[in-house]
């Protein structure tokens, strides 16, 4: 059993703004690493209250759109219950329930199953936590 599951836990720096992190080219080295081209799946997980996983296109401009969308559709003001931290912070603790926190990927052959434009982001819309642990697990 000891062979078939493997869990690493990287670090993310995403400053004081904003920020759609492409964590593709994490994935693919921690699958290079472990899954020894072999199929499974892999789990990309952030144990954070206000940041989600996605899958999109990076580069061409979705990234930004997807965090113009979620600006409309969590405005960043006093609305919010939640009201600790820096203004409009409570909607950072919405995030999640529309970009989840984790993603579960297909493996084949040891390489990450994506589509030719998709990549593995971490979305974090919290201004007030610079610092993220994305926690990568290979179910093989």
């Amino acid at each position: 059993m000891a062979d078939t599951f493997r869990t690493r836990t990287i670090d993310v720096t995403t400053g004081s703004r904003e920020v759609v992190h492409d964590l593709t080219r994490e994935c693919a080295g921690f699958l290079r690493e472990v899954a020894s081209g072999r199929d499974g799946l892999l789990n990309v997980f952030v144990p954070h209250a206000t940041a989600g996983v996605a899958v999109i296109e990076t580069g061409a401009g979705s990234d930004d759109d997807l965090l113009a969308a979620l600006r409309d559709l969590l405005p960043a003001d006093d609305r919010w219950r939640h009201r600790h931290g820096s203004p409009g912070h409570g909607r950072d603790h919405v995030l999640p329930a529309l970009v989840p926190p984790h993603a579960t990927l297909p493996v084949v052959g040891g390489h990450l199953e994506l589509g030719t434009w998709q990549s593995v982001v971490l979305v974090d819309t919290n201004r007030d936590n610079p610092r993220r642990s994305v926690r990568l697990t290979f179910l093989g």
